[in-house]
């Protein structure tokens, strides 16, 4: 099943403003990805590296919470797998809960240099800046996946 493809957004004319609509934009495209798919085949191992299409938007929302939100994460393994109670609904919902969190973080962010306001316990603390570009790196990475991985369940495509 073949959906329209959404093109890239056309953000304002600051930095801080393109960064952050071309993040939103892929969350937005990643989370639409996993909501909907159905099980068991969205936990379910495509490829030998065990990738499946929940556990990108699990670890995904860990990522988010650990650079924006200075949570630590002590097994990044680890989130690449949800647990089996947990419903396609209920992991795309912390995902956005994360995203939420994370951007009222941003929204009081000014200065793109300046350090993260809430950084990991005992790490320095990375800016603002770098933060937006390695989410956009990571999102769009796992986005990717996600696209490969949707078409193998259903035939879905388009972002």
């Amino acid at each position: 099943m073949a959906t329209r493809d959404t093109p890239p957004p056309r953000t304002g004319t600051s930095e801080a403003e393109t960064l952050r609509g071309f993040l939103d934009y892929l969350r937005t495209s990643v989370a639409a990805k996993v909501d909907g798919a159905p099980e068991p085949e969205v936990r379910t191992a495509a490829v030998r590296s065990g990738t499946n299409l929940l556990g990108l938007l699990y670890h995904l929302t860990y990522v988010e919470r650990a650079i924006f939100l200075g949570e630590r994460v002590a097994d990044w393994q680890a989130t690449f797998r949800a647990a089996p109670e947990d419903s396609v609904a209920e992991v795309v919902a912390r995902y956005r809960t994360a995203v939420e969190s994370a951007n009222a973080v941003l929204d009081g962010c000014a200065d793109l240099a300046a350090p993260v306001p809430r950084p990991q316990p005992g790490k320095p603390a990375p800016s603002v800046r770098w933060a937006l570009a390695h989410m956009i790196e990571e999102t769009g990475r796992h986005a990717g996946h996600a696209d490969i991985l949707r078409e193998l369940i259903d035939g879905s495509t388009g972002r």
